[in-house]
């Protein structure tokens, strides 16, 4: 599927999560980054991508701040309520999107704690998008080891053929909603969307994103965002200009 022979474009945001690692008292998609939330952050990068016909947000239940945030209101976003684990607020956000939309069309998942996204690397992703989908990834710079339950070396990897899977990640949704079934179906926790994708025996392409992408997930990722944020402002790339 190259974009030229693509329909419609949507994105979906898993955001059901607690995200217990930062130690805030809130989920860390609703703390401040450079004076908005992060989930404002992040959304308003989607958003940015005009083709973009609606963004779904798959939230906790009883999730009482997302409703105060001025996103939450934008005409090109949906709301649907998310599960216990990624892939189940995933699932919940396909079945929310086939209302409106087709299985041919396409599917941005996308990480809420992933605000420095350039909306120019989704894009690239976009345009290199293929039949068995494709995700903005990092090759590794890195010299990696393997281990074994005791913390000791079994094996060096090569470096040349690892690469760190970041968001978005672009499918079809109804080579999606399949591979996430299946997978549940066979008991199968799935990291990402790409990994229940490959569990079908289809090879999604990687396409090479920028650094600043990082998941923010420790309390020292937060500072780190700002910066990267800042130093896009400065390049032109601020919440105004993406």
């Amino acid at each position: 599927m190259t974009s030229a022979s693509a329909g419609r474009l949507f994105a979906l945001v898993p955001a059901a999560g607690a995200g217990r690692r930062m130690n805030a008292g809130l989920p860390k998609q609703y703390l401040t980054l450079r004076g908005r939330a992060l989930a404002e952050q992040t959304l308003h990068r989607l958003l940015a991508v005009g083709r973009i016909e609606r963004v779904m947000v798959a939230v906790a239940a009883d999730d009482p701040w997302w409703p105060s945030l001025a996103v939450a209101g934008q005409a090109r976003v949906a709301t649907t309520t998310g599960g216990a684990s990624r892939a189940e607020s995933v699932r919940a956000g396909l079945a929310a999107l086939a209302a409106e939309a087709g299985d041919g069309d396409r599917v941005l998942v996308h990480d809420m704690a992933r605000p420095c996204v350039r909306p120019s690397d989704i894009e690239k992703l976009l345009a290199a998008g293929g039949e068995d989908g494709a995700i903005l990834a990092q090759a590794s710079t890195d010299t990696l080891k393997q281990a074994d339950a005791d913390g000791r070396i079994t094996a060096t990897l090569e470096r040349a053929v690892i690469w760190r899977a970041q968001t978005p990640q672009l499918f079809s949704l109804g080579l999606l909603r399949r591979a996430l079934d299946e997978a549940l179906q066979a008991g199968v926790d799935v990291t990402d969307e790409a990994s229940a994708v490959e569990r079908l025996g289809r090879r999604p392409l990687l396409v090479e994103g920028r650094s600043d992408n990082l998941k923010v997930t420790q309390p020292a990722d937060l500072a780190l965002a700002e910066f990267y944020l800042t130093r896009q402002e400065e390049e032109g790339a601020g919440w105004g200009s993406v």
